[in-house]
């Protein structure tokens, strides 16, 4: 269970995140929804203690992230996966490198071990084969499903993930959708999803908040947010900025 309480953060004086509270549903997926520089990105990073904020609680698992040190913040990061915005792939690695890098890392497990378990995690996201090309060899597309085996690799309890249908064109985006549903319906981790791609929030998402101004604008499931008759949530479902229009046309 994620609960956050009264998030605060500022970058200098820019009031980015100005008291956010939010439940993430256990072994669901929330969509956080928003414009550009709305603070999506940083309360992901708030949630996994990269960022400290200013006030508020981040309660995960019942530990209190915003006063963990630095190693308990370690051991809890194990128990995440995330998922970058553009891969986050490390170039001069193989594809078995990269997904294997946690286990390698932070585990005892024999070289064979991680072998298996990489293959076996690459195979879930739909790639067999591929363990020694490199991140270059690989399309967008295959890039986020390696990123998205490298976060499954310590099976976590919680994934994370920072827009990830950006940059990909809409057939690949839709295969991204489907695969991220389809992980979540198979392990039945707790997903949390920063986008602003309605349609892949859609396909996604079981619950769905929107950041408007530092604060949580809507909080609600996907007929909710549909339904709502709240201007700024009907124009941002829409996508209609209005600008340019004169009165009769708007």
């Amino acid at each position: 269970m994620i609960e956050i309480h009264g998030l605060r953060k500022r970058f200098g004086t820019l009031q980015v995140l100005d008291g956010v509270d939010l439940v993430v549903p256990e072994g669901r997926t929330l969509v956080v929804l928003g414009r550009s520089g709305t603070g999506k990105s940083v309360l992901l990073k708030n949630i996994i203690g990269l960022i400290r904020p200013d006030e508020g609680s981040i309660q995960v698992d019942d530990q209190e992230v915003t006063e963990l040190d630095y190693e308990a913040l370690s051991e809890l990061r194990k128990r995440f996966g995330m998922v970058f915005q553009m891969a986050a792939l490390f170039d001069s690695m193989s594809v078995q490198e990269n997904v294997g890098l946690g286990l390698r890392e932070h585990t005892g497990k024999s070289d064979p071990e991680v072998r298996r378990i990489v293959t076996e995690k690459l195979a879930l996201v739909g790639l067999e084969g591929v363990e020694d090309k490199m991140p270059s060899e690989l399309s967008g597309g295959m890039r986020k499903r390696v990123g998205l085996a490298r976060a499954l690799a310590m099976d976590p309890a919680y994934l994370l993930y920072d827009e990830p249908t950006t940059g990909l064109d809409p057939i690949t985006s839709d295969q991204i959708n489907v695969l991220t549903r389809q992980v979540q319906s198979k392990l039945g981790v707790t997903s949390v999803v920063v986008t602003h791609d309605m349609n892949s929030a859609f396909h996604v998402g079981d619950h769905f908040c929107l950041l408007r101004d530092g604060k949580i604008h809507f909080s609600g499931t996907a007929d909710e947010l549909r339904d709502s008759e709240e201007p700024f949530v009907r124009q941002f479902v829409s996508g209609d900025s209005g600008f340019g229009r004169s009165s009769h046309q708007a």
